[in-house]
């Protein structure tokens, strides 16, 4: 399923939390394969501003200093990835495998 079909339920369940100020998202970015006229209509209409990579746009390069962040999530599986032995526990001793941890 590609992710054009959730944008809707994702926008539907930003949590805004009670408070003195309520604040809700103004700012939307997204990368080229939310690209698309209705998806772009479904941001407009709940106040919030699209930034969309357009398709066949030119990467910035140099506008931006210093390295790309990357999502949380993708650093937690990359961390994951290298530290199989949690995963997995390959060791025969319980004192060894809780070193690990």
């Amino acid at each position: 399923v590609h992710d054009k079909r959730n944008v809707k339920d994702t926008l539907n369940s930003i949590l805004v939390f009670s408070g003195r100020k309520r604040k809700k998202p103004k700012h939307l970015c997204l990368d080229k394969g939310y690209d698309f006229k209705d998806i772009e209509a479904l941001i407009k209409r709940r106040n919030i501003r699209p930034h969309i990579r357009k398709k066949g746009e030119k990467p910035l390069i140099g506008k931006y200093k210093g390295k790309p962040k990357r999502w949380v999530i993708e650093r937690t599986n990359s961390w994951h990835n290298r530290f199989r032995a949690i995963l997995i526990r390959w060791e025969r001793k319980a004192e060894n495998y809780l070193a690990s941890l």
